[in-house]
């Protein structure tokens, strides 16, 4: 049991923490020893149960020997975003210089420092994710400046979910950073995505049990610590029975014990009960205004603002002078209800006070009169916007608000959803218009704020998406600009949310609804996209031709018209027509070789899978670089943008693709794994997931890892059901050659066959976007080579057709594998000199190896060898060694 000298009441919770305070102590020696590994301890317990206790002990332990940061949530302010990690890092915010600040925070800064309120925002709505990635680098910056680090959260289940979401993905970080985080939090008071980050930490954590209340002879060893030895064994016993053990509450009535000169004996136990009822409750509120009326009023103000509490604001709201408000504070001091806050962890300004305990706190806000306390969070957002702390500032308190048909508060809450947007906070937007829509707003405005809703959500939930811009074109008040965009909005959401055909038909009702133009075109071109991306739509050489006759008379004078183009390339690029004309196409979308203004990566007004296809249709056409510069221009416009959700991973993918039709197969492997880590953290089962773990089998089968590409499979499901989006490159084809690979040739063949069918639906196919006739003829050679000749002959007419040197000679190769002695030789030797002259070097090495074995030639097989071996093609690699083992 820890020893407590006589009288130090303030050491009273740390009885029996023996197992916990070992762990901490060996978590701080471990981190100034100079380990490398930072460590995460969670102590959970129920409210009283002397959590601050334990964190105030760790903060003695450490401060000596490190840099101690601490923060603590509140119940009050849950719905502000980034304030407990504002608090924790006041201290190094406000050490540094800005030019220090935007030094340590690198390319970071302009998409963290908002967050962190020492940037202003930019102008476009900021990612969360990408601000939680943000705020991660940052802090591990700082803690590397500032090493060895603790870092102290208290009252987690209160902190802001932005905080949280930081939090948990701090925390998987630690394994090479030298910091110590503590968190305290009671079990069950968080829910939604706040309870999930919890969990996380939770999981991450040293195994701890909750903290438990004290045993009898612990509160009997306290209550003679505080009181004195005499204190006897019957009245000890009745102070465990009054407060259950919980170790705040024995502190507390304690100290009511001594101020009333209580004698410790037991014929006094029987006033315990109505002491403790002092402490706690009706008992604390009795106490309270028991101090008076002005003490009263001021600890309603404080309790309003929650923590990090100004008099002269307390004051203000309090309806007090200054020197009436500080007479108050000493006299709440006196009373243990209110405290001058902690300054030694940096976070609080000097005379800001707190309450003692979250529980005063809570008990304090509750005994607020219903209306006293709405009307007092009015006054209290007009008395922080006075002050200057801007529209967010004062939000938590108008959310408190009752509706009355105030257009100013409706636009004030539009005004504080714009600042919390721009600093990646989407919730607290979504939670300030969703107060604004029940004031209501004016007719004028309604249709706005739903639209506004609906955009707060988009990179966020798409459901919720749906349903405000739903509302809202069903609502009178959007004007036509802003109702097609918001009809563009709604269907990708849709799209996002596997709603394909709901999608369509959105955009097809609107477009009935206009007049030719600009307007109208935009949404024909989305209504081609989502029909161009759908992989089971019934009339798709109708569709086909319907978007070229659209497509021929454009010249790209607009965006509408260069969208048209790309959908009409891209188009034409999956059904196998003239490659060169694709390109064309290609080229006539952007404007001196660049992305148009307006069609860029981070533009709002298009949905990025514009651009994909544009990227797209250029690796397939056998223009690389074009699509290496869009793709690396993607993925640096997201970074720049913060933009780390979807959006990265899919540029992530589609570059790490095009390394792959390069032939470097190990960086491609590299950036597509990052693609499913970064698709991974949006969610599970996307269409986007589909596109990467298929790109990454291809990629991996290239390689020769076939067990490697299996694992992948059955980690993402590659199976049916199939979405109902298209996947790049083709999933029937890289499935059928996958399950081939593995031995399981039969569900190949029929996986390939499927395949087929699909591309006959189409009116036509890419040889190598839909790679399925090669593996199929090699796969029915034996068994039935008149079919296996018939599908390499027509896949040769559908190669020469489309005329990429790549198709042609993945053709030829195919044709090649079905004849025998000068034939096949001689067909070896047009695969090579095809590919040769084509950007993707695994498929020049593939194809060299084939030649160089059919035609017995060591030199060709050598430098096959080199080729495969730049490429990252271990399986060529070694098909090449025992080819060389074998050649004269």
């Amino acid at each position: 049991m820890t020893e407590v000298r006589p009288g130090a009441a303030a050491s009273a919770p740390l009885w029996e923490r023996d197992a916990e305070l070992a762990a901490v102590t060996e978590a701080v020696d471990a981190l100034c020893a100079g380990s490398a590994a930072g460590s995460l301890l969670v102590f959970t317990g129920e409210a009283g149960i002397g959590k601050t206790a334990l964190l105030a002990q760790v903060r003695t332990l450490a401060e000596s020997r490190c840099t101690v940061w601490s923060a603590r949530g509140g119940e009050t302010i849950t719905s502000v975003p980034f304030n407990v990690v504002r608090q924790l890092l006041q201290p190094a915010l406000v050490a540094l210089m800005p030019d220090e600040a935007r030094e340590y925070f690198g390319d970071w800064y302009d998409i963290a420092g908002p967050a962190l309120g020492i940037a202003e925002p930019g102008a476009r709505q900021a990612d969360p994710q990408g601000v939680c990635d943000g705020l991660v680098a940052a802090v591990r910056r700082l803690a590397r400046r500032e090493w060895p680090l603790v870092l102290l959260v208290d009252d987690a289940h209160w902190a802001d979910q932005e905080t949280l979401h930081w939090l948990a993905a701090f925390a998987e970080r630690l394994d090479d950073l030298p910091v110590l985080v503590v968190v305290a939090r009671r079990p069950g008071d968080a829910t939604g995505e706040s309870a999930r980050h919890l969990d996380t930490l939770g999981a991450l954590s040293r195994p701890m049990p909750s903290l438990r209340a004290l045993t009898p002879e612990a509160t009997a060893g306290l209550t003679r610590a505080t009181l004195g030895a005499h204190a006897d064994a019957p009245f000890c016993r009745e102070v465990w029975a009054v407060t259950g053990g919980n170790p705040y509450e024995s502190v507390e009535l304690l100290a009511k014990v001594q101020d009333s000169e209580l004698e410790p004996v037991e014929d006094s136990a029987a006033e315990l009960r109505a002491l403790n009822r002092a402490a706690r409750g009706r008992g604390l509120v009795d106490r309270l205004e028991g101090l008076g009326v002005d003490a009263t009023k001021f600890a309603w103000a404080a309790a309003i603002l929650g923590t990090q509490i100004s008099v002269d604001l307390a004051a203000e709201l309090a309806g007090m002078q200054r020197e009436d408000a500080e007479r108050c504070a000493v006299r709440l001091s006196v009373a243990r209800i209110l405290t001058e806050a902690d300054r030694t962890s940096g976070r609080a300004e000097e005379g800001e006070l707190e309450f003692v305990h979250p529980l005063i706190a809570t008990a304090v806000y509750r005994s607020i009169p219903d209306a006293l306390r709405t009307a007092m969070h009015g006054v209290a957002a007009a008395v922080v916007t006075a002050s200057g702390l801007g529209a967010a500032a004062a939000s938590r308190h108008l959310l408190e608000v009752h509706p009355d048909d105030d257009p100013e508060l409706v636009e004030q809450m539009r005004e504080a959803a714009g600042e919390h947007l721009a600093v990646g906070a989407p919730d607290a937007a979504r939670r300030c218009l969703e107060r604004a829509l029940l004031e209501p707003p004016l007719p004028e405005v309604h249709a706005r704020v739903l639209y506004e809703l609906g955009c707060a959500t988009l990179l966020t939930s798409p459901a919720t998406t749906i349903s405000y811009l739903r509302q809202a074109l069903t609502v009178h008040g959007l004007e036509a600009e802003l109702r097609v965009d918001a009809v563009c909005r709604l269907s990708s959401a849709l799209v996002h949310n596997d709603q394909l055909e709901e999608a369509v038909a959105v955009v097809d009702a609107e477009a009935d609804r206009l007049e030719p133009g600009p307007a109208r075109m935009r949404l024909q071109a989305v209504h081609y996209m989502w029909e161009g991306i759908h992989a089971g739509e019934e009339d798709a050489p109708g569709r086909s031709r319907r978007l070229a006759q659209l497509a021929e008379p454009l010249t790209g004078r607009d965006n509408s018209e260069r969208a048209v183009l790309i959908l009409r390339a891209f188009d034409a690029m999956t059904r196998g027509e003239n490659a060169e004309e694709v390109a064309e196409l290609c080229d006539r979308s952007l404007v001196n070789g660049r992305l148009a203004p307006g069609l860029g990566w981070t533009d709002t007004e298009w949905s990025f899978e514009l651009l994909m296809m544009l990227g797209i249709s250029y690796t397939y056409a056998d223009r690389l670089d074009r699509a290496e510069s869009l793709f690396t221009e993607a993925k640096r416009s997201y970074e720049s943008a913060g933009w780390s959700g979807g959006h990265l991973a899919l540029s992530h993918a589609f570059g790490g693709y095009v390394l792959r039709r390069r032939g470097r197969l190990k960086e491609a492997d590299e950036s597509l794994r990052e693609a499913l880590r970064l698709a991974d953290r949006v969610g599970r089962g996307l269409p986007m997931h589909w596109s990467a773990a298929c790109m990454l089998i291809d990629t991996l089968l290239a390689r020769g890892h076939v067990g490697e590409a299996e694992e992948i499979a059955e980690r993402y499901s590659f199976e049916p059901p199939h979405p109902s989006t298209i996947v790049l490159p083709d999933t029937h084809s890289i499935r059928g050659r996958l399950l081939i690979a593995t031995g399981r040739v039969e569900e190949g063949v029929n996986e390939l066959e499927t395949a087929e069918k699909m591309s006959e639906a189409r009116g036509g196919h890419n040889t190598v976007m839909a790679p399925w006739a090669g593996d199929l003829a090699r796969t029915l050679a034996v068994q039935d080579p008149r079919r296996a000749a018939e599908v390499a002959a027509d896949a040769r007419v559908q190669a020469e057709r489309f005329g990429t040197d790549t198709a042609i000679g993945e053709a030829l190769r195919c044709a090649a594998a079905l004849e025998t002695g000068q034939r096949s030789v001689a067909l070896h030797a047009q695969a090579v000199t095809y590919l040769e002259a084509s950007p993707c070097a695994y498929e020049h090495a593939a194809a060299r190896l084939e030649y160089g074995i059919a035609s017995r030639s060591r030199p060709e097989i050598t430098r096959a060898l080199t080729l495969a071996t730049s490429c990252g093609a271990d399986g060529l690699v070694t098909r090449a060694r025992d080819a060389l083992g074998e050649a004269p």
